[in-house]
């Protein structure tokens, strides 16, 4: 799960620097792999619910800060 986290994250940067639609559905492709391996720990009991919540949270958080465009303030 730690390892589909990372990949996530490296995928996000990736899009940042260089965005492009195969990068976008790479990214949507890592996201769901690992929401649904929090949801299958979760349901084992490998993690606490509140803990799952917490890491897709995370990822979720950071899939919008890179796909959405920026805005000035």
């Amino acid at each position: 799960m730690r390892t589909l986290m990372k990949r996530c994250f490296l995928a996000f940067e990736a899009y940042e620097n260089k965005p492009n639609e195969e990068a976008k559905v790479s990214i949507q492709k890592g996201v769901n792999e690992a929401f649904s391996k929090i949801d299958k720990a979760v349901k084992r009991g490998v993690l606490h619910r509140n803990n799952g919540a917490n890491q897709k949270s995370r990822l979720h958080a950071a899939l919008k800060r890179a796909v959405e465009p920026k805005q000035d303030t």
